[in-house]
């Protein structure tokens, strides 16, 4: 659908409490009732033809917010409007805003009284849209399946940010949003982009039509320097302290391993076309080291699927060391490169098994378009065309894959799909009713240290 030009302004108007300060909003109860969604607008006048506007909410204004945000404003596809803001955090609302606004002008209309804060900022942004707009859910995993409920709820479309949820438990919240949002005739796109690369696809139509055989075995890096947590001073909000620093802690945002390796693990699973059956691992810290947070440094897990073939996931944040990213794939015939660095479509087949230079035999042809931008133009395109798109439970598969891995390293055992599955453990058990005021769901030692997995004795499914 072609852009048209509007020659009216909506105007959006939200529930009161909406427009209640945040100092006010701290000083009164968390729980807050919701009212009219579009008091005051003119429905027939929102879904009229002249004004084809589909817009957006952003829940979670950091910088991956504001990318998904850019990508949308970008389409091709037709007009897009950030309407609403929402973050726990005052500073990272102003910088997004100001950021967003100076690169994309009156496609941002966020005045301030659509700019919130707070635990249930969330619900006052999606109440600024109409059914058919789009919540951008970018915060931390721990909140993504609260957010995708309520956005379900209201009829609204979604694009959610990768991973998904920190554990099992509320992997099996989205999996169950999945069938309500297919009956409600509702869009979500998730942000594991690489499905959207040309160059990629390209080579899974190669890998299926037989070019380098029965696959055998997958490889895929992830190593990079060091990610370290410093002490936690007990001279502030815990809670919040934890929430700014997410790749630190298991319960807010997985940690940094799945929030990293994700990308990696779904194409393993997609270059096999299946999920895997079980995983084991093994793990470490560096030595000596002054890493305060939840994380292990080394990560080597070995994924196995109903056919025996095995897949290989390495991961490692520390200083001074080989660094990698990539992933390739071995088959009977010759192997291939299926991703490079920074997710750069580096994909080849190769003659024979060595992953050289001077050993290619076939590229794909060079990519057009950005998969960020590609997945935004489908999902918008699928909302405007109303086509079928629901990237909800490959997802979900997806992070639960990674929580198998995870979760084998982290215990020492090995961990099946079967197991994943049936678990309903969480890290927290009371996101949807924290506030401000609530303790951090982990608690800092004297020495402002965190509790680390330890195999043998550590459960997280």
């Amino acid at each position: 659908m072609k852009a048209q030009k509007t020659t009216h302004k909506l105007k959006i108007q939200c529930t009161e409490s909406s427009k209640h300060s945040r100092r006010l909003f701290l000083s009164k109860s968390t729980t807050v009732v919701a009212g009219s969604l579009l008091a005051g607008v003119n429905l027939s006048r929102i879904h009229a033809a002249q004004d084809n506007t589909i817009r957006l909410a952003l829940i979670g204004c950091g910088g991956r917010g504001g990318g998904a945000t850019g990508d949308a404003l970008s389409s091709t596809t037709g007009p897009t409007k950030l309407v609403a803001m929402a973050d726990l955090f005052e500073d990272r609302i102003k910088k997004s805003y100001t950021g967003l606004s100076k690169k994309y002008g009156d496609k941002v209309d966020v005045p301030p009284d659509r700019r919130f804060t707070g635990f249930d900022a969330y619900r006052k942004a999606i109440d600024c849209l109409r059914p058919g707009d789009v919540m951008i859910q970018a915060t931390h995993s721990a909140f993504r399946p609260t957010h995708l409920a309520y956005a379900v709820d209201k009829g609204i479309n979604v694009f959610m940010e990768k991973s998904f949820a920190p554990d099992p438990g509320g992997t099996k919240d989205i999996l169950a949003l999945v069938k309500v949002a297919e009956k409600k005739n509702l869009k979500i796109g998730c942000g594991l982009m690489c499905r959207h690369s040309s160059a990629r696809q390209a080579l899974i139509d190669k890998i299926r039509d037989g070019a380098i055989g029965e696959i055998q075995f997958i490889r895929a890096y992830r190593m990079r320097g060091s990610l370290e947590l410093s002490p936690f001073k007990h001279d502030e909000n815990e809670l919040l302290w934890q929430i700014r620093h997410p790749y630190s802690f298991l319960w807010v945002s997985s940690a940094w391993f799945i929030e990293y390796l994700i990308h990696q693990v779904d194409e393993c699973c997609w270059i096999k076309d299946s999920w895997p059956v079980s995983a084991e691992g093994l793990g470490g810290q560096s030595p000596n080291s002054t890493d305060c947070s939840q994380n292990i440094h080394a990560y080597a897990i070995e994924y196995t699927f109903a056919d025996g073939s095995k897949a290989q996931v390495n991961a490692r944040a520390m200083e001074h060391c080989h660094n990698d990213f990539s992933t390739y794939v071995h088959g009977t015939k010759c192997a291939a490169q299926f991703s490079g660095s920074g997710h750069k479509p580096t994909v080849h087949i190769y003659k024979d098994q060595r992953t050289e230079q001077d050993n290619i035999t076939w590229r794909p042809d060079k990519e057009k378009l950005s998969p960020y931008q590609v997945e935004w133009d489908v999902l918008l395109n699928a909302i405007r065309k109303d086509k079928h798109h629901n990237e909800l439970k490959r997802a979900a598969y997806t992070n639960l894959a990674s929580i198998m891995g995870r979760a084998a390293i982290h215990s020492g055992k090995i961990i099946t799909w079967d197991q994943a599955m049936a678990s309903d453990f969480r890290f927290c058990n009371n996101v949807t009713e924290l506030t401000e005021q609530s303790p951090a769901p982990v608690q800092a030692d004297d020495q402002g240290r965190y509790p680390v997995p330890v195999p043998g004795k550590w459960t997280e499914i």
